[in-house]
């Protein structure tokens, strides 16, 4: 009998709990704004973090409240954009479309010591020297923590060096932000020169140490008629703010360093 009692209370207790988490989930329920639901479901759901936020429904929580843009997702570009802003009942910033490059053609001549550690790039840098163990030490080293980090499958080791896929890029970044040796810039889409290397050793040392690294002659810097291209620490940079992609600079290359996409050479 004293068992029956003691299950019977125990129910009694459960239900009248129950009863009372039910009622505190209404009265403290925080009201979900439906144009939130209706952002996360347009956002790409990768979950990138390329707009700064914990994955897309944060995302989706900051441009509700105003904390973001309506163009805050990267991955989604501007079609996306455009939707976001219909709901939220105001105009799309129409964003230039930007792509990953690795500053590094390969092309390294050797090696500083053997590294047989975890195939990351990270810790590959904490092992004997924080730039790694080639002897260009402005170099990619080939492990993939980019490939790891991108969530569209648009960057790829190849022949040692990572390679992006332009037309499979979304901006996001965060190859980037995974790159130990920051080598990964985001440049605008469509540019038709690049300039794949970010040594910062004299042309000589450069020779020794990489097979197709900039050597800092200029000769590109003197071809441009635009001022797009100049020498900084020892290897050519362009600014795309002036490029015009004619394509003259690479012309003048006597590594064949700098590279053109012929779909956009004008």
């Amino acid at each position: 009998m004293n068992t029956l009692n003691a299950v019977l209370l125990l129910a009694l207790l459960g239900g009248l709990f129950g009863l009372a988490l039910s009622y505190a989930a209404k009265v403290y329920e925080v009201p979900v704004d439906q144009r939130e639901e209706r952002i996360s479901e347009i956002l790409p759901g990768a979950n990138c973090g390329g707009c700064g936020f914990a994955g897309c429904g944060g995302c989706a929580a900051a441009i509700v409240s105003g904390r973001a843009p309506v163009s805050s997702c990267v991955p989604g570009g501007n079609a996306t954009a455009v939707k976001v802003a219909e709901i939220m009942g105001v105009e799309a910033e129409i964003q230039e479309l930007k792509v990953a490059f690795v500053r590094c053609a390969g092309g390294s001549t050797g090696q500083k010591y053997d590294y047989d550690g975890v195939k990351d790039c990270l810790a590959a840098t904490l092992v004997g020297s924080a730039k790694g163990f080639q002897l260009c030490e402005q170099g990619c080293l080939g492990y993939g923590s980019c490939v790891e980090a991108c969530k569209f499958n648009a960057i790829h080791i190849i022949d040692g060096v990572a390679r992006v896929d332009s037309d499979a890029c979304t901006g996001c970044g965060q190859c980037a932000a995974a790159c130990p040796k920051k080598l990964i810039d985001l440049i605008p889409y469509g540019v038709a020169v690049s300039i794949p290397c970010s040594g910062c050793d004299k042309g000589a040392a450069t020779k020794k140490l990489c097979g197709s690294g900039c050597i800092g002659c200029a000769l590109c810097e003197k071809s441009c008629g635009h001022g797009a291209v100049r020498v900084i620490d020892n290897h050519a940079v362009i600014d795309y703010t002036k490029c015009v992609s004619c394509g003259v600079c690479a012309e003048k290359c006597p590594r064949s360093l700098i590279t053109l996409d012929a779909r956009f050479i004008k």
